[in-house]
């Protein structure tokens, strides 16, 4: 199971991946391509999936912390450790505080606008 301290830093590195991921100038080349991609054919459910994934923050960030997570599992060789269903609730409580980390960054940019 890992540490308090170790599921902080990843819930805050989910945080930051998935507003790489979904807001980010950086990336913004890369999302219009799908966006495009999208466009051309609209009844698409596998191009609606895509669009849908890289527009919400709540599913980017699910798929972003179980890769950040399974990352530092099989890097610190501690993924032998637990069974799957720990390392499930530990990808849960990654995800979790992760989109609190997101929910509080929201609204604290509502509150100064």
């Amino acid at each position: 199971m890992i540490s308090i301290p170790a599921l902080l830093v990843l819930a805050a590195a989910g945080y930051r991946a998935t507003q790489l991921a979904v807001h980010d100038t950086i990336l913004d080349p890369a999302r219009a391509v799908v966006f495009d991609w999208h466009s051309r054919k609209t009844h698409s459910p596998v191009r609606s999936a895509a669009v849908t994934l890289i527009s919400c923050p709540y599913c980017m960030g699910w798929w972003i912390s179980g890769a950040l997570l399974a990352t530092y599992l099989l890097v610190t060789g501690r993924f032998d450790d637990a069974p799957l269903l720990i390392h499930g609730i530990e990808w849960f409580a990654v995800a979790g505080a992760a989109v609190l980390l997101n929910r509080v960054d929201d609204t604290l940019g509502e509150v100064g606008k």
